[in-house]
């Protein structure tokens, strides 16, 4: 693969177009910078610094330099005469723009292309503009086509769109996602209203066709890759876009507005989120925003503040997304992913640039502008639901606004508990909800089926919306009621009217603190077999979160949080303070500490890792780990530390063979340098078939296993998880996954050790009763479905658990398992 060299005379430069060139398509490339001097912040450029970048991001195929201006190009000369002579052969200096060309070589780069071709497309890094601009552009700018539509017919299939949402934020992205993943042209068209064809890779071009359930969508593709991406399509249109089939078909019709009389006081709504809240309102309006109007006196500075802002933007939302996972779950949490995909749409930004430089715009008028616009695509569909779309673009927009305009984001505070009022609940203000101060939800606009309102009900926070400008005239703790089952807003009720709302509070409240009380007590099924419920966690915030929802203890510290995104290894003294304080928010609660877990997916920055081209079989987990010996030693020496004042429990990921485990015991030995504390247990994880087919050897040496079925489904299917066209093969409740379960559970009982479960399938209380069936003892999960799985364990009864995990290993496939659980029959 074509290795990829930055030169320019700002260190920050260099690093921001390599980190821009990743992310927008080129994350396996070998991208390097050589930006600045030795002195720190100093403008300039450095040949030896260059040389170096050249040697870090060589390969066979060669490597492209891009270079910015002036010295830059001198020293990147410099680097390459001294060169031997069989490497500068391989070497190719390339006139193409900096930020564009290296975005569109990285890209080619990743394709397999030659070094021609790479610079090739670099150099045609400029024909969007070009094309906006009316600038025709040179045949030496031309990039490489991969696809060209006029040497033969289209590979094309249509598709009735049966998800009750339709073509809605999550499944969309999903599409762009699985069309964009081959060598091909994919265009998209709705046959039902003639929209048409778009670019089936941009986000808001595709949500623009308007297509809902009972649409038919014709797929067409072109070049290498067509086959696989229609195919692609294909097999997420099977798997219903990844929304699952019980989703709302239609929109709730308020009960007032179908004719029921309202009581005194109220405002018809639509229902958003089940319940009913009563409280004193608590304002929230978000300060507007003023667009600065004035042209433009630097193009260039312009839209390097324009894709300043877009960064920062992207980064808040990632945030938000992991946010939003732990609090409410990963489904709702995919929100922010297609807000992600929505930023970075290069319809969108390339509008933008182009009115910066065509009618010399401002950034933040240029942007604005664009996402108005977009919104406005949205907001002219019929479907309703699809129109909830156009109020995430400027959910988004602003976003990015503020940050051009020097504006911290708003956030949502309340001091004390209360009724929300709010314009509109847009997804960033939910993701900022406080349940124990938002007793409630009320806005103006908006519908049940925007985001917002998905979040709202994931959090359990009664919301009614859509109830109208009068609502904008309620008074600050003025007294409101918010029935959220019947779309009413009650403002300042009579006192018969308060009573009775607060009796079905306080009926709620009580419901609510039982539910919690019974949570923290301990799980046994019908027959007292104890399941210890435990969390999968990330960080102390987390730790703390999984106390409050009843986890049993923590059965996966993913111990990543403290090596990413940092520029040096963190320390042992760093490390053991992090774990002792996660095992305080823990209390006398197990804590299963997992050793590092990366790999070439998921790189160290100061960990020197070659690109793979499967990084999922690559070096990774305990294989990464035994190859960098400091870093797992360093960690051990902590986890040590903290075992010598409290039972803990360490993990090694990704055990494939018998020999890794023996060296990754025996470096543990050299950690622990004497006896070992009596109060640590010793495990791996089971993700790899082979640790489960050799799982009776392995179990002479560990004291647990814990089972990633998240892994082990990819690795025994053959069916990459981020993978669109396969990912719905990577079910744990595959026989053939059910059966590697088995066979560790009957290995691990020979040898006195037990078997808990820690993928995804653990939190799903439709699988606890197969699980223990087949003998696990321990399940760990995000904290949001502890209370769930509880109440499924309790439910449980042994043999006839056992019954229905024999019936289940017989069966032919995963649905069949999954149509087994839901009516009880013989698969």
């Amino acid at each position: 693969m074509v290795g990829i060299v930055i030169v320019s005379h700002s260190r920050r430069i260099a690093e921001g177009v390599v980190e821009l060139a990743r992310e927008m398509g080129g994350a396996d490339v070998a991208l390097t910078a050589a930006g600045g001097t030795d002195e720190e912040d100093a403008l300039g450029t450095d040949a030896m610094r260059v040389l170096g970048a050249i040697d870090e991001a060589f390969s066979d195929d060669g490597v492209l330099v891009l270079m910015d201006l002036g010295s830059a190009v001198m020293s990147a000369e410099m680097a390459v005469e001294m060169l031997e002579e069989a490497r500068r052969a391989r070497v190719l200096l390339c006139e193409a723009p900096l930020v564009e060309g290296a975005v569109a070589a990285a890209t080619a780069a990743k394709l397999g292309r030659s070094l021609e071709e790479v610079a090739r497309e670099a150099r045609g890094g400029l024909m969007g503009k070009q094309t906006h601009l009316g600038v025709e552009a040179g045949a030496a700018d031309q990039p490489v086509q991969a696809v060209e539509p006029a040497d033969g017919p289209p590979i094309e299939t249509s598709i009735v769109v049966q998800n009750p949402l339709g073509l809605h934020a999550r499944p969309a992205a999903r599409f762009v996602r699985a069309a964009g993943e081959h060598d091909a042209r994919v265009e998209v068209s709705n046959a039902d209203t003639g929209r048409g064809p778009v670019d089936a890779t941009s986000l808001n071009a595709l949500a623009t066709l308007g297509v809902v359930q009972g649409h038919e969508i014709l797929v067409r593709a072109w070049g290498p890759g067509a086959e696989l991406a229609v195919k692609a399509v294909e097999a997420l249109a099977a798997d219903n876009f990844g929304d699952p089939l019980e989703e709302a078909t239609a929109e709730p019709v308020p009960v007032a507005r179908s004719g029921a009389e309202l009581p005194e006081g109220g405002l018809a709504g639509l229902p958003a989120s089940p319940g009913v809240a009563l409280g004193p309102a608590r304002r929230f309006a978000s300060q507007p925003l003023e667009v600065p109007t004035e042209s433009a006196t630097d193009i260039e500075n312009e839209i390097a503040l324009l894709d300043k802002a877009v960064k920062a933007a992207s980064v808040e939302l990632g945030e938000l997304r992991n946010a939003v996972s732990s609090s409410a779950g990963s489904y709702e949490a995919e929100i922010f992913d297609a807000h992600v995909l929505m930023l970075e749409d290069e319809t969108l930004q390339g509008r933008a640039r182009g009115l910066i430089r065509d009618d010399k715009r401002n950034a933040a008028d240029a942007f604005w502008t664009s996402i108005r616009e977009s919104a406005q695509e949205f907001e002219s569909l019929d479907n309703a639901r699809l129109r909830e779309r156009g109020r995430d673009v400027i959910d988004v927009g602003q976003r990015v606004l503020r940050h051009l305009l020097g504006r911290a984001e708003q956030k949502l505070v309340m001091s004390a508990p209360g009724v929300l009022i709010v314009e509109e609940l847009t997804p960033s203000t939910a993701a900022g909800l406080d349940p124990d101060k938002v007793q409630g939800i009320a806005t103006t606009t908006g519908g049940p089926t925007s985001h917002g309102a998905i979040i709202a009900r994931a959090l359990g926070v009664p919301a009614v919306v859509g109830v109208g400008e009068r609502l904008l005239d309620v008074v600050e703790n003025t007294s409101v009621i918010v029935d959220g089952d019947n779309g009413i807003v009650i403002v300042d009720p009579s006192k018969e009217l308060h009573e009775r709302f607060a009796e079905t509070v306080l009926q709620q409240a009580e419901v609510a603190m039982a539910a919690t009380a019974s949570a923290a007590e301990p799980a046994s099924t019908r027959d007292g077999t104890i399941v210890e419920v435990a969390a999968n966690i990330g960080s102390l915030e987390d730790a703390v979160r999984a106390v409050a929802a009843g986890a049993d203890g923590v059965g996966l510290l993913r111990t990543e949080f403290l090596f990413l995104e940092r520029t040096t290894m963190p320390t042992e003294d760093e490390q053991f303070a992090a774990y002792s304080a996660i095992a305080g928010a823990l209390g006398d609660r197990p804590l299963t500490i997992r050793t590092l877990d990366v790999g070439a997916d998921k790189p160290l920055p100061y960990l020197r890792q070659a690109p793979e081209e499967n990084p999922f079989l690559g070096v990774r987990g305990i294989r990464l780990s035994l190859a960098e010996r400091d870093l797992l030693t360093t960690q051990l020496r902590a986890i040590v530390r903290l075992a010598a004042e409290r039972p803990v429990r360490v993990m090694f990921p990704m055990i494939a063979t018998l020999e890794e485990l023996k060296e990754a015991r025996r470096l543990l030995n050299d950690a622990v340098g004497g006896e070992q504390p009596s109060g640590l247990e010793v495990g791996i994880m089971i993700e790899v078939p082979s640790a489960a087919l050799i799982a009776e050897r392995l179990a002479r040496d560990v004291d647990f296993f814990s089972i990633g079925t998240n892994d082990l489904s990819q690795y025994t299917l053959a069916a990459e998880r981020g993978n669109a066209a396969v990912a719905a093969l990577a079910d744990p409740l595959h026989p053939g996954v059910l059966k590697l379960i088995s066979t560790t559970v009957k290995a691990a009982s020979g040898h006195d050790a037990w078997v808990g479960i820690c993928g995804e399938v653990a939190g799903d209380p439709r699988a606890t009763e197969l699980l223990l069936g087949l003998g696990v003892t321990e399940l760990s999960m995000a904290a949001p479905s502890i209370p769930g799985v509880k109440a499924a364990v309790r439910t449980t009864d042994g043999a006839e658990a056992a019954g229905i995990a024999s019936r289940a290993l017989q069966a032919g496939s995963a649905s069949a398992v999954r149509k087994m659980l839901e009516s009880g029959s013989t698969p």
